[in-house]
């Protein structure tokens, strides 16, 4: 079974000697409350303000970095949350290509009250990394009521605006998937009928089954068909069955992204 390394910048930071920043200075965090929505939920967010340099993680972080880790366990009359992604950039350092954010990161979470005749209590931790020439592990830790109708919020909106488009929406014709056995997993070959969505196209295979260790995909564009190759690779090191219900396909690029969900057999 392979060995999968980190940037030793990155394995550093998190043993602690080689800090030399603290949280409070590369980054500041609040919850915007926003509004809640006719049928009860609570559209509210994450708000990280990054220093000059310093970016985070998305949801599937490339080849180092550890995407957000949400502990809702203090919270109150919560049924659920959703989070709503924005579009990812990618960015390459020392040989590697994560995928995150920098700057402004506003992270919509869709909050569903277990009695939506009652105010929510939003309390937690997110746990995340932090990275510029180095990485440091932080936190941010929240405690607030949403309640009431709440109020429109630019920054919210501007975030859900700038999720990736739906398949349908960014006119994909079809893809198929043909999935090939290696010594410790599987190779997934992405074949995709898209629209070009930009300069740079960088494709990220996600999968619903969790421990599962995702390459970064090799991709190439010719005319309007994409093909992407990525390797698969379970805790047991060995050819396994994948779900492709479960598989999400994000094709990003500056200019936009393209969200695609299920991966079927070509």
């Amino acid at each position: 079974m392979r060995q999968i390394a980190l940037p030793t910048a990155f394995c550093l930071a998190l043993s602690g000697p080689a800090l030399s920043f603290s949280q409070e200075e590369v980054m500041a965090g609040s919850i915007r409350t926003g509004w809640q929505e006719a049928r009860g939920a609570h559209m509210a967010a994450l708000h990280l303000s990054l220093a000059p340099g310093w970016k985070t993680y998305w949801r599937s972080p490339g080849d180092a970095g550890i995407p957000p880790v949400f502990d809702w366990s203090g919270s109150e009359n919560v049924g659920a949350v959703h989070l709503h992604w924005p579009r990812p950039h990618v960015f390459e350092f020392n040989g590697y290509t994560t995928v995150g954010y920098a700057g402004e990161f506003v992270l919509p979470m869709e909050v569903i009250p277990a009695d939506p005749g009652r105010p929510v209590r939003l309390k937690g931790v997110v746990e995340l990394g932090v990275c510029d020439d180095i990485c440091i592990p932080a936190s941010f830790a929240f405690d607030t009521t949403l309640s009431g109708a709440g109020q429109p919020d630019p920054m919210i909106d501007a975030a859900l605006a700038d999720r990736p488009l739906p398949a349908d929406q960014a006119g994909l014709a079809g893809i198929g998937c043909s999935l090939d056995p290696i010594a410790d997993g599987l190779r997934i070959t992405a074949t995709m009928a898209l629209p070009r969505t930009g300069n740079h196209e960088t494709v990220v295979f996600e999968t619903a089954t969790q421990g599962i260790w995702v390459s970064s995909a090799e991709a190439v564009r010719d005319g309007r068909t994409l093909t992407a190759v990525a390797e698969m690779v379970p805790p047991q090191g060995a050819p396994f069955a994948l779900d492709r219900s479960g598989v999400t396909v994000t094709v990003i690029s500056e200019e936009r992204a393209v969200e695609i969900r299920g991966c079927p057999a070509p």
